[in-house]
């Protein structure tokens, strides 16, 4: 099967490397600079699960992506979803599977619109990554992938991609309910990105806090009836380790969007907070902590926007 991983940063350096790393046919769509920073010094990742250090990965540039691939991995950001669409649209052939790790559900109608339904799977990724100087740095204990087809099918295609994720180097499981779980990290994250970007805090600082410990599970309950009213009510374990988790005391867990804030960057804003927002007012669930936050951000990108 011809992998082909949509950028060689943080995420798709680090799975596109180890699914290189165990053999796998892979090629890396990246943009100029980036091909020739690793021609010159290869894919490097720094892991306590193991480094890697792949000399002169496979690289193609877009405007060479003219057969299609049999699985793209797209690990973009939200706001950059447009450009890779249009970068790897070359790659997309009437076979070919498009496994996206997007937080939320917004990228599924984008990528649906575009490519087909048939085409677009269902994916979770587990990992705490980064991009340092052209490495690739590992930052915690898990580096997973969860996917699926939307229906929860087990077709033949879902299981060939199953080979191909199986034994590369991290933990990969074909999922027959990838929906309730890309809802599940959707209320983790959107609880997180919320009380760590208004309070501008990690979960320990907040919940120490007055009020923190009350603020955090009070935007849990409100990304969770969402949930429920969309008919993607999470599993009673994922809601029991998303409080667990929220509200552990001297924890330094904060989300990537708080770092985001404080460097000055764009974030994610829309696709993680105002979309799940908009589907909670369309079916009559109120969520005002989650708004308050959301009100935040947005108040941030119009000073960025104006600066």
């Amino acid at each position: 099967m011809r992998v082909l991983v949509v950028g060689a940063g943080a995420l798709g350096g680090y799975f596109g490397g180890r699914l290189l790393a165990a053999g796998r046919d892979v090629t890396f769509l990246v943009r100029p600079r980036r091909a020739a920073q690793l021609a010159e010094a290869g894919l490097v990742v720094e892991s306590r699960f193991g480094n890697l250090h792949l000399e002169k990965p496979p690289t193609v540039l877009a405007e060479n992506l003219r057969e299609p691939f049999d699985l793209v991995l797209l690990s973009c950001k939200a706001y950059d979803l447009e450009a890779a669409m249009d970068s790897f649209a070359g790659g997309v052939g009437p076979n070919t599977a498009i496994l996206p790790f997007l937080n939320g559900m917004a990228h599924l109608d984008a990528l649906e619109a575009r490519f087909g339904a048939e085409a677009v799977l269902g994916g979770v990724v587990l990992i705490a990554a980064t991009l340092r100087d052209g490495t690739v740095v590992h930052l915690n204990d898990v580096h997973g992938i969860i996917f699926g087809d939307r229906t929860g099918a087990m077709s033949p295609r879902m299981q060939a991609i199953a080979e191909v994720m199986t034994g590369a180097g991290f933990d990969a499981r074909l999922s027959d309910a990838i929906i309730v779980e890309m809802w599940e990290k959707w209320v983790f994250l959107a609880s997180l990105a919320a009380g760590s970007c208004l309070m501008r805090a990690p979960v320990g600082a907040i919940v120490a806090a007055p009020g923190g410990r009350e603020l955090m599970l009070g935007l849990i309950d409100e990304a969770f009836a969402i949930a429920k009213a969309a008919g993607s009510k999470p599993r009673p374990s994922a809601m029991e380790r998303t409080r667990t988790n929220l509200t552990l005391p001297k924890s330094g867990f904060a989300a990537s969007m708080m770092r985001d804030m404080e460097g000055g960057g764009p974030t994610e804003a829309d696709h993680i907070l105002g979309d799940l927002i908009r589907r909670g007012e369309a079916a009559d669930v109120p969520c005002p902590l989650l708004r308050l936050a959301y009100t935040h951000l947005k108040a941030y990108e119009a000073r960025r926007a104006a600066a």
